[in-house]
């Protein structure tokens, strides 16, 4: 029995728009993100828009590290 082609809408509203509910650790999400990257799967492009809360100081140093790379050699 072939599979069947089920259709979702991406159309979302302002009420679709999901608050942030669950802390996770940088040292739990990153070896997830970097492996889903590598892999190039799909589903991370669905998120790629989504904002996340860092720390002021984790954003300095976020900050400082993407200038300094940036430069050329």
């Amino acid at each position: 029995m072939p599979a069947q082609l089920r259709l979702y809408s991406t159309a979302m509203g302002d009420d679709d728009i999901q608050e942030p509910t669950v802390r996770i650790r940088l040292a739990d999400l990153l070896p997830i993100l970097a492996l889903a990257k590598k892999n190039n799967y799909l589903w991370l492009q669905d998120f790629l828009d989504d904002e996340v809360t860092v720390t002021s100081d984790l954003y300095d140093v976020l900050r400082s590290f993407s200038s300094m790379h940036r430069r050329p050699a």
